[in-house]
C-alpha cells in the first residue's frame, strides 16, 4: 500500500506518513492530491443531506475506506447523487467495487461539532470526526479524501464526482468599484 502525492512528497509513503510530515512542516492537507488503495466499507456508508448540484436536490456519499494495516478509517466523499428530498439515496445502486485504488484531494475533518442523529437510518447534516466515529464505530482519520477518479472500470452510472475547487480571490474589485460608484452617485447625484 503506498500514496502518490502532487509532487510535494516523494512517492511511496503511506497516508499516515503523509499526514505525519504535514503536521510536522506545520502546513495545511487541504487540497493535497493522494492516490490510495483499499476496501470500500459499504456496510458503514454514510449519507451527507442537502446538497445541492446545479440546482439539483441531492445527497453526498462518504464511504469508509479500511487501509491495509491500519484500524483508522478514511472518509471518503465518492461525490453527489440526485435525491428528490435531499436525504436519502438507494445506496445499493451507486456501488463501485469492494477493493479499490483510487484518487482524490485531501480535506480537514474537524474534530467536534453537531452530534449525529441517533437514529442510523437518518442522514447526517455536517461532517465531524466525532459524528463519525460514533455512526460507524471506529476511529476516523483527521482528513477526508474527496474522490475524483478510481481504478475501476464499469458501464453503470457512478456518483458525480465533486470538482476541485480552485481557490481565487473572488469578485471583491468588482464589488468594490461598483460601491464607490454607488458612492460617487449619491454625491454628485445630493450636490
Amino acid at each position: 500500500f503506498t500514496v502518490e502525492t502532487d509532487g510535494r512528497l516523494p512517492t511511496g509513503e503511506t497516508l499516515a506518513e503523509v499526514l505525519a510530515e504535514v503536521r510536522a512542516a506545520g502546513s495545511d492537507p487541504t487540497w493535497r492530491t493522494v492516490r490510495v488503495a483499499g476496501r470500500f466499507r459499504y456496510d458503514l456508508e454514510q449519507v451527507l443531506a442537502a446538497r445541492t448540484n446545479a440546482g439539483s436536490p441531492g445527497v453526498h456519499l462518504l464511504t469508509p475506506l479500511a487501509l491495509p494495516g491500519s484500524d483508522t478509517l478514511v472518509m471518503v466523499t465518492r461525490g453527489w447523487v440526485y435525491s428528490p428530498d435531499a436525504a436519502t439515496a438507494d445506496l445499493g445502486r451507486w456501488r463501485e467495487g469492494e477493493f479499490i485504488t483510487l484518487t482524490g484531494y485531501l480535506l480537514p475533518l474537524p474534530d467536534t461539532g453537531a452530534a449525529a442523529p441517533p437514529d442510523a437510518s437518518r442522514p447526517l447534516r455536517s461532517l465531524n470526526r466525532a459524528a463519525l466515529e460514533a455512526r460507524v464505530g471506529a476511529p476516523v482519520a483527521a482528513v477526508q479524501i474527496v474522490m475524483t477518479s478510481d481504478s475501476s472500470a464499469r458501464a453503470d452510472s457512478v456518483p458525480r464526482r465533486l470538482a476541485v475547487q480552485v481557490p481565487d480571490s473572488g469578485p471583491h474589485w468588482s464589488y468594490a468599484l461598483q460601491w464607490f460608484g454607488f458612492a460617487l452617485i449619491a454625491l454628485v447625484g445630493g450636490a
